[in-house]
């Protein structure tokens, strides 16, 4: 779900969180003349591995395992036995087949599951793409979602006030449909494919306290992480099976982390506390639909005061802030931009929060470039493009490339800004959609410029 407030706001695709539920979703994430270049996509992936303890990882995967985004609890460990196979059906877009084919092969490689796709009707899980417009009418708040028991959306429209499609039922994963949209970014319908595709597979839970991976309802990770593909691999261990209780995965999960991530013996534990109701339903209220502004200030302000009363000092005290910083946009700028700062630093204290310090960093530049002063603006932006890069984020990547150019002309150097406009506009074709998103992205971060504020 896009928001948009003042052109200052970077639009910044799958960062507002939506409501709780029991079904598996993801939250709704200079002009140019002539035809835009090719769409560009990522060839190899190069995902970060995780810098947790082996101990913390343990605590994770038994709270992602054991509940639902709801809060939830489950009472048994379920998942696919067996080499599981995927199919396609609806109208894919254009870029959904390839992205898929590298998602399963890093599944294979990383996670050590057995899963390949096929087109048959007995297929395990289905991948069908549908308009947003179906997908809304089923959960209003949702961009895709994953049901069990179902092979169509036509199947889950019967079936979703019953017990058919109740996670808490089920003893073992056998059959379940992801809904994907067909008229997303090919950017936003990669993301849906890599969370709904992960929580079909294990968790189907969300913490606020992973920084690094995409089971966290802050949707800043978009496609699967190390710790996320570490956390699929321990899911689908052989020592694991359907039908354990909790209490049994907890005396395995340990065993299984130092057999399968010896790295994490080297990490201190962290022991990041829990994140209370109250603190997570602060922030979908803030970001999330349904509450007018002033109600949005005040809960991203009872979010950073939780924050502060827990002593945080991690992502979550970052995002209350990141949060402030945006709702302020429209109604103090000076004040928003003291929250993007606090956020800047908190994020840039954690090898782990790189991304997110990326979003802030971008968030910051768009002041600089308003102020003319294009060298504070490439030395806001420079450390994160790589980031941006790595982490697959074609949006925020084109966003911080664009953001190059106009700081690049600010400083008189005016045929690089050009070069890497162009150069971002591949990148934009695939984070923001159709030629007028990425032209519109354009003129958002153009009409920063002094140099060019008030033209058209």
């Amino acid at each position: 779900m896009r928001r948009f407030l003042l052109p200052f706001y970077l639009v910044l695709s799958g960062c507002v969180p939506s409501a709780p539920s029991d079904m598996p979703s993801r939250a709704q994430t200079t002009s140019i003349d002539g035809n835009l270049p090719a769409v560009k996509v990522f060839t190899a992936p190069r995902p970060t591995p995780s810098y947790r303890a082996n101990s913390d990882i343990a605590r994770d995967f038994l709270d992602l395992a054991f509940n639902l985004e709801s809060g939830r609890s489950l009472p048994t460990l379920t998942r696919f036995e067996g080499p599981i196979s995927v199919r396609v059906t609806g109208r894919p877009s254009a870029g959904l087949g390839s992205d898929l084919n590298r998602l399963l092969h890093r599944l294979r490689t990383e996670a050590h599951i057995n899963i390949r796709q096929n087109q048959a009707d007995t297929a395990n899980i289905t991948i069908e793409a549908v308009s947003r417009k179906e997908i809304r009418a089923m959960l209003p708040q949702a961009a895709c979602f994953v049901a069990p028991n179902v092979s169509s959306l036509a199947q889950y429209r019967l079936a979703r006030r019953t017990s058919l499609v109740n996670w808490t039922g089920l003893k073992e994963r056998k059959r379940l449909s992801i809904f994907l949209p067909n008229d997303a970014s090919p950017q936003e319908v990669r993301d849906c494919l890599h969370e709904e595709l992960a929580q079909a597979l294990g968790p189907l839970n969300d913490l606020y306290r992973l920084s690094d991976s995409v089971f966290n309802d802050d949707n800043v990770h978009t496609v699967l992480t190390g710790f996320d593909m570490l956390i699929l691999r321990a899911y689908y261990d052989p020592s694991l099976h359907n039908g354990m209780q909790k209490s049994e995965v907890a005396k395995r999960i340990s065993p299984i982390l130092s057999r399968i991530n010896p790295r994490g013996k080297q990490f201190a534990p962290r022991r990041l506390t829990r994140t209370p109701r109250s603190w997570i339903n602060a922030i979908q209220r803030a970001l999330g639909p349904g509450a007018n502004q002033k109600e949005r200030i005040r809960a991203a302000h009872q979010a950073m005061q939780i924050a502060v009363a827990m002593g945080w000092n991690d992502h979550r005290r970052a995002f209350s802030h990141y949060a402030m910083g945006r709702l302020n946009m429209s109604v103090d700028l000076k004040k928003a931009r003291e929250h993007f700062s606090i956020a800047a630093r908190l994020y840039g204290q954690d090898p782990s929060t790189r991304l997110h310090a990326a979003y802030a960093a971008s968030q910051l530049a768009s002041f600089h470039i308003a102020e003319g002063n294009g060298e504070a603006a490439l030395e806001q932006i420079g450390p994160h493009l790589d980031t941006a890069g790595r982490h697959e984020n074609a949006a925020l990547m084109s966003t911080l490339m664009l953001q190059r150019a106009e700081a690049l002309d600010l400083t008189g150097r005016s045929s690089e800004a050009r070069s890497i406009r162009m150069d971002s506009l591949g990148w934009a074709r695939y984070g923001f959609g159709p030629d007028w998103a990425v032209r519109a992205k354009v003129r958002e971060i153009s009409s920063l410029s002094p140099l060019k504020r008030g033209r058209g």
